[in-house]
């Protein structure tokens, strides 16, 4: 699952360059359990970590410019994202 966490997060880092890659894998980890959780409660068999992957690169290649901007509107998610700006190793 490291490796599709690692993919992902490096394509919310080159989709926004507001978000160091701490944050950018903060977001992928919470998009995937979100999409999974909602699948599971809505009864779905589970589909796969590369069905789970297709979603989350969607919503990343869809809204990954702007996910920077959710956090000021919902204050909630602000403790995920409390960090100083870092690189990609």
């Amino acid at each position: 699952m490291n490796d599709y966490h690692e993919r992902l997060s490096r394509l919310l880092v080159e989709k926004n360059n507001q978000l160091s890659y701490n944050q950018a894998r903060t977001w992928v980890e919470l998009m995937w359990e979100d999409f999974e959780t909602t699948a599971a409660k809505a009864g779905r068999e589970f589909l796969g970590s590369e069905m789970t992957e297709r979603i989350v690169r969607q919503w990343i290649e869809n809204y990954g410019d702007r996910l920077h901007e959710f956090v000021a509107k919902n204050p909630k998610y602000k403790d995920f994202f409390k960090e100083e700006k870092d690189t990609i190793n």
